[in-house]
């Protein structure tokens, strides 16, 4: 699966990893060495992270029921905890600078079969 930003013609991540389960929400990117360059991990549901025992930074958006991003954290360091975002419904979690400048807050996502 891979994650596009409708209208504005940007692939986020070409290789989605589902983390739909208790356990792989749980273990999500933790004790992974990295993140391969255009993978990327949508955590579902979720409303809050951590980055604990990771050993990466990483681009985080989260995403209310609508698909459309309503908050976005950027280069979130290990070791680090974001606020809990009640909206959120999914977190989609990218390599450091994955996110570019022109994905902002209100754009819609797109989770496409390839």
């Amino acid at each position: 699966m891979k994650a596009v930003i409708v209208g504005k013609n940007i692939t986020l991540s070409r290789d989605v990893i589902e983390a739909s389960s208790i356990i792989k929400r749980v273990i999500g990117l933790m004790f992974r060495p990295s993140l391969d360059c255009d993978s990327s991990m949508l955590i579902n549901p979720c409303n809050s992270i951590h980055t604990c025992f990771m050993k990466f930074p990483i681009d985080v958006i989260f995403i209310d029921k609508k698909n459309e991003i309503i908050k976005i954290i950027r280069d979130m360091k290990p070791w680090r905890f974001s606020s809990i975002n009640f909206n959120s419904k999914k977190v989609l979690e990218l390599n450091a600078g994955a996110v570019g400048e022109t994905v902002e807050i209100g754009d819609k996502l797109e989770f496409v079969d390839v």
